[in-house]
């Protein structure tokens, strides 16, 4: 089992990213499991904390990523969704993690090295 999921929802040729408060890197919205919960379970309580308007379609895994990120030298375990379809507001629900959230070309960001790695394999340039 993956020990945290991330969100990829895409429209218009942008993806929702949101932005770490701590070093001001970009990311796909997520986060870490918390107990008995199953990745899905991770990934919609994530959201709800996050961005409370945010609402999101049919959610479908598209890769559990256990490896080690060859730039950073970083581990990842994540479950990857994608949503087909996503609405709402972007107000933040926890300003103490992120402080930003927006619609974004996933180029020329200061990505987290997971965030990067789906970029690369998703949105290839």
């Amino acid at each position: 089992m993956a020990r945290s999921a991330k969100l990829v929802a895409s429209k218009r040729g942008r993806v929702l990213l949101v932005r770490r408060r701590c070093d001001n890197r970009w990311m796909f919205p997520g986060g870490r499991k918390r107990g008995r919960e199953t990745e899905l379970q991770c990934l919609q309580r994530e959201i709800r904390e996050e961005l409370p308007g945010l609402r999101i379609g049919k959610l479908r895994l598209w890769k559990e990523i256990r490896k080690k990120n060859h730039r950073s030298g970083r581990k990842m375990n994540d479950a990857i969704f994608v949503a087909r379809k996503a609405s709402g507001g972007l107000k933040i629900g926890d300003k103490r993690e992120i402080d930003r959230a927006e619609w974004r070309k996933p180029r020329g960001l200061r990505l987290t090295p997971t965030s990067r790695y789906i970029r690369d394999r998703l949105f290839p340039k």
